[in-house]
């Protein structure tokens, strides 16, 4: 006899900040709630993913996707408020960071290796950091 178990996984988390849920072979499932850290005020890098796109779905709540381009520096950072159930695909390479409202709950697709080592980190300086607070102000204003 089959068990449930044997069918089906049944997992969620309402946590603060990331938390991958689901790893399958070369992909993963990972929730991203509200966290301080995320807070415009409290930004202070970006990240980008050298080896995948990164895909964004809003489920609940508002939250903001700023973006970037550039190699080595981080270029001109503009602002995407995510519509809810639309999938955003952050493309390999991009610079990107994002804040959340309170009650925001935000669905993320990966490569399953996504990590530090393929995923480099770039401090914001204060005409950056000045920028995602003036954006944010802008689109939730």
């Amino acid at each position: 006899m089959t068990q449930e178990s044997d069918l089906i996984e049944i997992t969620k988390y309402e946590g603060e900040g990331y938390q991958p849920l689901i790893d399958y072979e070369k992909w993963r499932v990972a929730i991203l709630n509200y966290c301080d850290e995320l807070l415009p005020e409290n930004i202070e890098k970006m990240q980008r993913h050298d080896e995948t796109d990164e895909v964004f779905v809003l489920l609940k709540g508002e939250c903001i996707l700023f973006l970037a381009d550039g190699n080595d520096t981080i270029g001109e950072i503009t602002a995407v408020n995510m519509e809810p159930l639309k999938l955003y695909n952050i493309k390999k390479s991009v610079w990107h960071t994002h804040t959340l409202s309170e009650e925001a709950m935000v669905l993320i697709v990966e490569n399953q290796d996504t990590a530090l080592i393929n995923s480099p980190e770039k401090q914001l300086n204060n005409t950056e950091k000045e920028k995602v607070i003036n954006l944010t102000d802008r689109l939730w204003g």
